[in-house]
């Protein structure tokens, strides 16, 4: 069974093992996730923090067992993430409400929410050793247009999961790229501290 571990990040500081060894790979194998395991990776999307504790994510999911609700959600994805994506255990579509249910004001904060929500999901996700790949190569209309959303529901991305497959599986240039160890920009490229 292939594993994860030539991905794990080299970091200068010493920070979580689940956050070194979270990855987004495009190689799954058939092995199913249990609905069980499902609704445990949701539960911890739910703990992320939001604005006024608002929670405005919203998923809808399939397994890849349940045929139509996953072509349903494959067919909204761009051909370059079909190509791949077809071999997850699960698709998810993650929404967000962008008004908050109190008073009906803007949330301008919701897609950062969804965003907070479905890291804390793929972080669960890595202590189980089933992997995510978000995704932003989606057909937004057709995705409004499929699953019904209304304004202010708002699609924010696609999230593939599943056990890791064979990168072999795959065809080039995703096989090198699912090979190559992680980089990120150095720290102190992003920061700035101010005096």
């Amino acid at each position: 069974m292939p594993t994860a571990d030539h991905k794990t990040a080299e970091t200068q500081h010493d920070i979580s093992e689940l956050i070194r060894r979270r990855w987004s790979p495009r190689a799954f194998s058939g092995q199913p996730i249990t609905e069980e395991e499902l609704q445990a990776l949701f539960e911890a999307a739910s703990w992320a923090a939001s604005s006024f504790n608002e929670q405005p994510w919203q998923y809808l999911y399939a397994h890849r067992s349940d045929e139509a609700g996953f072509l349903r959600l494959l067919s909204c994805l761009k051909p370059g993430n079909q190509a791949w994506a077809k071999n997850a255990a699960v698709l998810v579509l993650s929404s967000a409400s962008t008004v908050f249910s109190k008073n009906g004001k803007a949330n301008r904060h919701a897609l950062h929410d969804t965003g907070a929500a479905n890291a804390h999901l793929l972080l669960e996700a890595t202590r189980r050793n089933i992997y995510g790949h978000a995704m932003a190569g989606f057909d937004y209309d057709k995705t409004v247009q499929e699953f019904g959303l209304n304004e202010p529901v708002v699609p924010v991305c696609f999230l593939a999961l599943g056990y890791l497959g064979n990168p072999e599986q795959l065809e080039e240039p995703l096989r090198s790229s699912e090979q190559k160890p992680r980089q990120r920009q150095p720290v102190d490229s992003f920061t700035q501290k101010i005096q």
